[in-house]
């Protein structure tokens, strides 16, 4: 599963929910290159659409230029798919390679990024050789020299503020770095961290990085916790995928109650279930549709029926 793919599909502007959905089924097949070739019945499963439907869906969003056929094919004839579009953290400015560290590009040793110049303030495209000289392609998320030893493990300085937030933000613009990192339970996950990584020999923009991740993943279970406290509620409701809060949310469009208080005149199930979608991608929104959620069959603490 690609995180920057799964973020474009949610951010891309499509003709409606069906186009969303299998998009969001093909980011979640996605690897690092976002590229992805789920068979069509697997996309059946993944978002509960027929197969003639799926079909129109991918030549739909290949017109549009959201999908491209790599020409190559896997398995028993099914097509392997090229995301477009899809931003990278290894695509960004600072650390790629296509822009700004070739040496006619001014990055090169006489401009003062070697050893014995240091870092060039007169030019200001070198780096220290503390930091690296090029962009690592082992790593691919920050400045790492294949010829210089990483630095030391878990030294008591290796976070540095600033740029855990530039990975905050660029990992989920979303996110509000400053909410986190002055979060009453920052200094938990940060110590927790530093012990899983005691033994890893890992360079202080790496920890950087896996840092940023884990607190994005883990910041959601402090979110339901406080919300719990507030709400007095002792269950909360999670989605395990997006297909699943797809396939709720088209039940609850079709709920008399829902469709009498929440669509609008003319509107159609596809577009109430689209916006039904929105709300329950945010934790904080969902715990309001659960009533309605469990009279169309979901399950407290995340396991819903299909």
């Amino acid at each position: 599963m690609s995180l920057d793919a799964t973020i474009w599909a949610w951010k891309v502007i499509v003709s409606g929910a069906s186009e969303r959905l299998v998009l969001l089924a093909l980011a979640d097949r996605a690897g690092d290159d976002h590229k992805c070739f789920p068979s069509i019945k697997r996309l059946e499963k993944d978002t509960t659409l027929n197969r003639k439907t799926i079909i129109k869906v991918l030549d739909e969003l290949e017109l549009k230029k959201f999908i491209k056929f790599t020409g190559e094919i896997k398995g028993n004839g099914v097509k392997v798919y090229q995301l477009i579009g899809v931003f990278g953290r290894e695509d960004c400015p600072d650390t790629s390679t296509k822009k700004g560290t070739s040496t006619e590009n001014g990055t090169g040793v006489h401009l003062g990024t070697s050893s014995k110049n240091g870092t060039s303030t007169n030019i200001g495209t070198g780096t220290s050789p503390k930091i690296g000289t090029a962009t690592s392609t082992n790593f691919g998320t920050q400045n790492l020299p294949r010829n210089l030893p990483l630095e030391s493990k878990n030294k008591k300085d290796w976070l540095c503020l600033k740029k855990l937030r530039l990975e905050l933000d660029q990992a989920d613009p979303t996110v509000v770095p400053k909410s986190i990192i002055e979060a009453s339970w920052f200094e938990r996950e940060k110590r927790a961290f530093e012990l899983f990584n005691a033994d890893k020999n890992l360079c202080d923009d790496l920890l950087i990085f896996h840092f940023a991740d884990m607190l994005l993943r883990n910041r959601h279970k402090y979110d339901k916790a406080d919300n719990g406290k507030a709400n007095g509620h002792s269950e909360f409701l999670t989605f395990s995928s997006p297909q699943q809060i797809y396939a709720f949310a088209n039940k609850l469009a079709r709920h008399p109650e829902v469709i009498s208080k929440y669509s609008t005149a003319g509107e159609s199930y596809e577009n109430l279930a689209c916006r039904i979608a929105a709300k329950l991608s945010d934790p904080n929104e969902l715990q309001n549709w659960k009533e309605y959620l469990q009279e169309v069959g979901f399950k407290s603490k995340g396991r819903g029926a299909a």
